[in-house]
């Protein structure tokens, strides 16, 4: 048979490939300041776009899809091509999905700073970068189908199955999650309120780490290790396995993230019954990956490459145990809201992400450049770096997590809490935090030492922008279906049907878990006295999601004795019907807010307090590790927004009277003067027209509507 000769486009991976490695940088970077600013309040830099409230979301983007992102795209334009015998669908489109996606990450680094955030984890970016992720994204999926139609091979490899399922899966998460109403240029409310809107942002956010940072990643075992170690993939019929049971449990698990919380019991169920599940084919992936090294392990022992590979997907058997762990309702009354989670997290994160991302470089650029890896030894140090600096980061994490539960539960003989006061387990916590980013240190100084390699190794060689290919035309004879073709041979030469079933497979759990919980109106009862937020606590509750303290602070009070004793009465659904977004946070690195502004339970903090407790906290109390917010006192709340949010809230269903948002500021206004006069009584000199007035009044707010305050000397 003619062999058709043709050309790989090479450059479209070196340039994601460099993207890959520019973005880790600063991805890590921020890590490491984020890690710093956890612990010394100087860090944030006492300025506006510097505290960790933005910065923090900042990292979390750069590490999810700007690094791992770009990782992902190198993997699939490069294995693509060679896995199908063909150069890809369209060159153009590579190039506007490529510049498209680095236009995102710019966007979403400068929109966090200036505070502009949906306030959803993994999902804080705004709804004019969410139609251009869509966009960029619809792109890179015609170019993927369309490479797969020209294909020059009958079958699809395994690796092409999970680019497959990401490509799906992850568009769906993100139409569904980003469904939310403009009320200005950069800034929008969810259509989604509190529990309804918890539901559906962690079903996003822990399939955003199944379809992103996992199933791309396992595609990229399945072709980069057996290429690394040239062997075969261990098991063709596990792999089967694997990918099928992996995409249908994995969209279930979500509702693990919200146990305890006011979410209906029967959504808790279902996502542990089915994240306890998720071991199975996990681990299936995981030996698949392991034992295709078999028989080569001297040569694991002699190339770091390897070895990162080994560890990697150690890492990632690691994590996907410690996930369905987690989510045992006994256990995760332990973990959740503390630093075990951001240890767990990170194990995935650093060590399957990270490593196989730096296996795949080190493996792939001395063949785009047509040369040896510079130098062996520097990625030796380079891979001991990393897998000690994990060890530094995670384990301190996971002390410090169950020191914060223990101490959270501690009780005397009498019944009273031995650590009343929540600063108490915080300085408990400094040693661990210093020693975890010590860690993340050394896994950014891992990572220098690997931009250093690939310079030099690029350096060295001659970059091949194309290289030639030749394989046989795929005829339409070789297409149907020969009589001792299995099933799931006859859906890999099928890329189109292959993606109805997988688009199927991903679907059943999100539609079971997310239109009941609108159809049944029993899933998420009302509570009469609560009320829509004044327009002056509407403005400060915008400004507490801006300036990012949900990524320190929780408001969901877990029906535990000691959660009731500490902060007041334990949560209920009711609650936030009108919360656009939820805010029950996923860290306690300070104390729970759902009852602050309610004396029960705690001493009542007056207006005076909240103000001085902004502007400067280690003047309330100099162990506090929060930073300062001395801006907050010198910018005007923002007037001219106030009728646009009033009118989509009253699209989102909030009950404002009929024509509320032509007097709202008038409303807004008195409520200000009197927060601002009690500061003078206080003697506290500020004007009513402040943004701090604004959160002080959001603050005060919170838990009084089904719980009445008690008379203060205020």
């Amino acid at each position: 048979m003619e062999l058709e000769k043709f050309m790989y486009d090479n450059k479209i991976t070196r340039n994601f490939a460099v993207a890959t490695v520019v973005w880790g940088v600063v991805g890590l970077l921020m890590g490491l300041i984020v890690a710093l600013q956890i612990f010394i309040p100087a860090m944030n830099f006492n300025l506006e776009f510097t505290t960790f409230g933005r910065t923090r979301p900042l990292h979390t983007n750069a590490a999810i899809f700007a690094f791992v992102g770009n990782a992902i795209f190198t993997a699939v334009y490069y294995s693509m091509q060679r896995l199908l015998k063909t150069r890809m669908f369209s060159d153009l489109l590579g190039k506007i999905h490529f510049w498209g996606w680095q236009l995102i990450i710019v966007s979403a680094a400068l929109t966090l700073l200036a505070g502009y955030t949906s306030g959803k984890e993994y999902a804080e970016l705004e709804w004019p970068i969410d139609l251009a992720i869509t966009i960029v994204w619809v792109v890179f999926g015609i170019n993927m189908f369309g490479t797969l139609l020209i294909r020059r091979t009958s079958h699809i490899y395994v690796a092409i199955w999970f680019y497959i399922a990401t490509w799906v899966t992850v568009a769906v998460l993100h139409i569904v999650n980003s469904i939310e109403i403009p009320f200005s240029a950069l800034k929008s409310y969810p259509v989604y309120a509190g529990v309804q809107d918890a539901l559906v942002q962690w079903w996003y956010g822990h399939n955003a780490v199944a379809f992103f940072l996992t199933t791309p990643f396992l595609g990229l075992m399945y072709y980069f290790v057996p290429k690394a170690a040239n062997r075969p993939i261990y098991s063709y019929k596990l792999s089967i396995v694997h990918f099928w049971s992996l995409i249908f449990i994995y969209i279930w698990a979500g509702p693990h993230h919200l146990l305890y919380t006011s979410l209906p019991n029967w959504l808790q169920a279902l996502g542990t019954t089915f994240s306890i599940m998720l071991i199975a084919p996990s681990w299936g992936g995981m030996i698949n990956g392991l034992l295709t090294l078999r028989g080569a392990w001297d040569n694991v022992r002699r190339d770091p490459i390897l070895k990162m590979f080994v560890v990697g997907i150690t890492a990632y058997g690691m994590a996907t145990f410690e996930g369905p762990m987690l989510s045992l309702k006994t256990v995760n009354a332990i973990s959740h809201y503390t630093d075990w989670t951001i240890g767990h997290v990170h194990i995935g994160a650093l060590g399957w992400n990270g490593l196989l991302t730096f296996g795949m470089l080190y493996w792939l650029i001395p063949r785009l450049y047509n040369t040896k890896l510079w130098s062996t030894k520097l990625a030796n140090v380079h891979f001991w770096l990393a897998t000690l600096a994990i060890i530094f980061y995670a384990v301190p994490l996971y002390i410090g997590g169950i020191t914060q539960a223990l101490m959270w539960k501690q009780f005397t003989p009498d019944g009273f809490l031995i650590y009343p006061n929540f600063l108490e387990t915080v300085t408990q916590l400094i040693p661990m935090y210093a020693i975890r980013a010590f860690g993340g240190a050394l896994y950014v100084t891992g990572m220098l030492l690997a931009v250093f390699n690939i310079v030099k190794t690029a350096q060295a060689g001659t970059f091949l922008k194309e290289e030639p290919g030749e394989a046989p035309a795929l005829t339409t004879q070789e297409m149907p279906k020969q009589a001792s073709e299995s099933w799931h041979g006859f859906l890999e030469r099928k890329p189109i049907r292959f993606l109805i079933f997988a688009t199927i497979a991903i679907l059943i759990g999100g539609i079971f878990e997310i239109v009941p919980t609108y159809l049944v109106k029993s899933n998420i009862s009302t509570i009469s006295s609560v009320q829509p937020y004044t327009p002056l606590e509407l403005q400060g509750r915008d400004i507490y999601v801006k300036e990012g303290c949900y990524n320190c602070h929780s408001q969901m009070i877990r029906p535990f004795r000691s959660e009731v004793e500490r902060y007041g009465e334990y949560s209920k659904a009711g609650e936030f019907v009108y919360d656009h977004p939820f805010q029950f946070g996923s860290k306690r690195t300070g104390p729970d807010l759902a009852r602050e502004g309610v004396k029960t339970g705690k001493i009542y903090k007056p207006n005076a307090w909240h103000y001085n407790h902004f502007i400067d906290p280690q003047k309330m109390n100099e162990a506090s590790i929060m930073p300062p917010y001395p801006w907050l006192a010198e910018k005007d709340i923002d007037l001219s927004s106030t009728a646009a949010k009033i009118r989509v809230m009253k699209k989102l269903g909030v009950p404002y009277p009929d024509n509320y948002e032509q007097q709202a500021n008038e409303d807004l206004k008195a409520q200000a003067e009197e927060i601002a006069q009690n500061l003078r009584e206080a003697g506290i000199k500020t004007e009513s027209t402040k943004e701090i007035i604004a959160l002080i009044a959001y603050i005060q707010r919170l838990g009084t509507d089904i719980m009445t305050p008690e008379p203060t000397n205020e």
